[in-house]
Order: structure tokens, then sequence, then C-alpha cells
């Protein structure tokens, strides 16, 4: 086994027992547990309506239950975990500077690069485009003042896109690249690991992966365990 399979091994494992097999065990403990959700009776009662065509615990629990499992949970957990994997296995290190998540020497120009992490191609908002660029110019104008870090580079300062292609790049990602780099998917992966094809080997290996999860009927045995409680609770009336 190389280097390169060893990583990919490490990280495929880093996901499933750091994030997919947490999250399943959320989905039939934690979120099974009507107090850990904040109830807006009204959309409740509409969204049942919508899924099951009535009023009932089933359908508002549903309604609580989806959004969070297949929503909310796993994608803050992603993000959050994915950001520790880097450090746990050695690939970076965790930022000291606000607002920067990881430091990793780029293996293209072995210059140090200071990185905010994100998801996917379409995970930022236009919103988010001004924070992110004040960040980085904040940083390099402090780094310039004091010496601490000199020789630095706009370059030097960029965001990781965990997934996808440049071409899929929303037009946020690419206001930012007109100042900073945007590195996604193939391009950010070879810069932090000094694998040039690790991407596409460790998509099929993450596939590989998730195709062996257990993951029969958990989301309904979750589902249903709510409901159960729904149907006890005073907070709703069926009728």
């Amino acid at each position: 086994m190389t280097n390169e399979d060893e990583l990919i091994e490490k990280v495929v494992d880093f996901v499933e027992q750091s994030i997919f097999q947490p999250h399943i065990k959320a989905s039939l403990e934690k979120h099974t547990k009507l107090r850990s959700y904040k109830i807006n009776p009204i959309i409740v009662k509409y969204l049942s309506k919508v899924l099951e065509d009535e009023y009932t615990p089933i359908g508002v629990a549903k309604a609580l239950y989806f959004p969070r499992v297949l929503g909310t949970s796993i994608n803050t957990s992603f993000g959050t975990q994915v950001q520790n994997m880097f450090v746990e296995l050695g690939i970076a290190q965790g930022s000291m500077i606000k607002g920067m998540d990881i430091e990793f020497i780029d293996r293209h120009d072995n210059r140090k690069k200071w990185c905010q992490l994100k998801a996917g191609p379409n995970t930022i908002n236009s919103e988010d485009v001004k924070p992110i660029l004040s960040k980085f110019e904040g940083t390099i104008r402090l780094a310039k003042t004091n010496n601490a870090m000199r020789g630095i580079r706009n370059s030097d300062f960029i965001v990781g896109v965990l997934y996808g292609t440049s071409n899929e790049l929303s037009q946020h990602y690419r206001k930012i690249n007109d100042v900073y780099p945007v590195y996604i998917g193939n391009e950010f992966w070879s810069r932090i690991t000094g694998y040039e094809n690790i991407y596409s080997k460790l998509e099929d290996e993450m596939q590989a992966m998730i195709e062996s999860l257990n993951t029969h009927d958990f989301i309904n045995q979750g589902c249903n365990t709510l409901a159960e409680e729904i149907s006890r609770s005073s907070i709703f009336d069926f009728r």
C-alpha cells in the first residue's frame, strides 16, 4: 500500500467513524426526542397535511424529523468534522488567524497557505463574498504593518472547496477568485496532499464505503419513535 493509498484509507475511515456513524446514532437517539425541536404549531400542522394529507402524529414527526436528519444535522457535522480531519490526520494545521480554518504548505508552490474551507461550489451566498474578502484583506494589511508574515502575497490566502469542478463554481466564488484563489475539488486536494489524482480515487473509495454502510430502515425507525412521543404529547391536539 502506497502512502497515497494509506491517506485515502484514513480519510475514508475518518468520514465513516466521525461523520456517518454518529449521524446514524443521533438519528436513532437525539433526533427522536421531541424536546430537541423548536416547534411552530401552525407550520407543523401544514407540513403534516402536505406529507400525509392530514394532521397526524406521523405527519408531524416527518415534518420535524426529515429536515433535521436529512439536512441540517449532517451538513453541519460534515463541515465541522472535515476541518478537524485535516488537522487530526496531519494534512494541515488549525489556523491561529481568526476567520481562517486551516494552514498548510501548498505542495504545488511550497508556500504556506491560509485557507477557509467550504463544502461545495454553491455553498456561499452573495452576502458571504464581502466578509470573506474583508477578512483576507484585513489580515494581509495587519501582517504587512507588523512584519509578522514577511513576504506574504494575496495568493497565499485561499478558499478551499472540498468537492466539485471549477466549471461548477458559483458567481459568488468567481468574484472571490478574481482577488484570491479559489481551489476546488482535485486542485485543492492535490495542493494540500501532494498527490495529483487523489480526488478521483477518494471519490471511488468513499462511494464503496457508503455502499457498505448498514442504513436499513433507520430513518423510518427514528421517525416512528418520534411519532410515538408526539402522539402522547399535550403540545398537540389530534382529533
